[in-house]
């Protein structure tokens, strides 16, 4: 699964998402994790209450399962959740390999149901039916 982070320093979950510089996304699995691609935005990001700031951002994480932030605003959570993303909001002071590792361990233990449905999205479903004489 793709896991995305709001960055500015590219080192820590330092930004609320409708202001982050950067989204770094990595492919995440039970093995570890790779960094598939760094998006860097500019331009408007700061204007609050201009929702079209977000558009890049939504279409950055469209494959997203997950995306790791210090914080967002209601209409963008809302936005985010639409899209079957879930928001994970985390201290500043998280680093990203922190973060990963923590993911990691995480699926290889015993994940949550939700996590355990974004690791399954775009998987082939198993269909038991019990044979009928």
């Amino acid at each position: 699964m793709k896991v995305a982070f709001c960055t500015q320093d590219m080192q820590h979950v330092d930004a609320h998402f409708g202001w982050a510089k950067n989204i770094v996304i990595y492919e995440v699995d039970k093995a570890g994790y790779t960094m598939v691609e760094t998006c860097q935005f500019g331009g408007s990001m700061f204007e609050d209450g201009n929702e079209d700031k977000l558009v890049p951002k939504l279409d950055a994480l469209a494959d997203c399962a997950i995306v790791y932030l210090s914080a967002i605003g209601a209409s963008a959570a809302a936005r985010v959740v639409a899209k079957k993303i879930h928001p994970v909001k985390v201290e500043a002071t998280d680093s990203i390999t922190t973060l990963l590792d923590r993911l990691v361990e995480t699926i290889n233990g015993n994940p949550p149901p939700w996590l355990r449905k974004a690791l399954n999205a775009g998987q082939p479903q198993e269909l038991a039916f019990d044979e009928e004489d």
